[in-house]
């Protein structure tokens, strides 16, 4: 006779002790109903509990759907409070982590709940799907192999700037998330200190009015005067542009010609690092030793 998985359980394909409750991390639509899993479907009519970030969202996803499981939130303001809760159902049986959208744990606190199942004895297993950071990468036309995800990039731009600042040399293709209301002073800080590069912005993916936009970081500022929906932002990486490194005969050209503006030699070496194929900080100890001379 042959079972079924879901007449053996998930836990005995997998190995585990069916003493314990097993959190099951499910992945859920990021706009498109139709991209839940089957076994997604499944596992959250199953398990004793669903712990959700949003219990409204989640509610209307079950409606739509017919699921009548327990709901009970989690999110970052009671994440804290919520833990034992959890851990209380997870010792009678299985619990599903869901977030408003995609996969839990990115971008939420499900990061908390994983580490206390996991340190309780519990058995934590994901179940895969939607995540809009991968569905961005994969269309953007950038590389792919070879990619770094940062989620929501700081609110405030001095703190953006810093922060970008770490990640300027890095070769790899970067992922960040963005609000509506903070997209264009973002574009731009990305612009000053990664320099002009490509970019891909995805917005509203699998929904009606999905829209994913190739161009350069300038380029996007502009295309962008109004922005709605909720956007992934795909930056190439600072090699990916350069089929070869500036000589130093044009990057000496082009610091003149900067100089000439005003700017400053920090914006100016992260400019010149971003379309050159220069690491920044050899920029930046040109201009200083160019302009040293000069005053000399």
């Amino acid at each position: 006779m042959i079972q079924t998985l879901s007449q053996m359980g998930e836990g005995f394909l997998l190995g585990y002790n069916r003493d314990m409750g097993i959190l099951y991390l499910v992945a859920t639509p990021i706009g498109n109903l139709e991209d839940i899993s089957a076994r997604a479907l499944r596992l959250l009519q199953e398990v004793e509990l669903v712990a959700a970030e949003d219990t409204r969202v989640t509610g209307n996803l079950f409606r739509h759907f017919d699921i009548h499981t327990p709901l009970t939130s989690y999110f970052e303001h009671n994440k804290v409070t919520k833990l034992d809760k959890i851990l209380a159902a997870l010792d009678i049986g299985d619990v599903a982590l869901v977030s408003d959208a995609g996969t839990p744990g990115l971008n939420d606190p499900g990061y908390e709940l994983v580490r206390a199942a996991l340190e309780a004895g519990h058995h934590v297993s994901p179940i895969p799907g939607p995540a809009s950071p991968v569905a961005a990468l994969v269309v953007s036309g950038l590389p792919a192999d070879s990619f770094l995800y940062l989620g929501y990039l700081p609110r405030k731009s001095s703190e953006r700037k810093k922060f970008l600042e770490r990640v300027v040399d890095l070769p790899y293709t970067l992922i960040f998330l963005e609000t509506p209301h903070r997209l264009l002073d973002s574009l731009e800080d990305l612009q000053t200190v990664l320099g002009e590069r490509q970019i891909a912005v995805a917005r509203e993916l699998t929904k009606l009015h999905e829209e994913v936009w190739r161009g350069m970081l300038g380029q996007a500022r502009v295309h962008f005067q109004e922005p709605r929906g909720e956007f992934v932002l795909v930056v190439g990486g600072r090699s990916s542009l350069f089929n070869k490194e500036w000589s130093q005969e044009k990057m000496l050209a082009k610091i003149k010609k900067e100089t000439g503006k005003g700017k400053s030699v920090k914006d100016i070496s992260s400019e010149l690092a971003g379309q050159s194929g220069w690491k920044k900080r050899d920029v930046y100890r040109l201009i200083t030793k160019e302009v040293k001379e000069k005053s000399s």
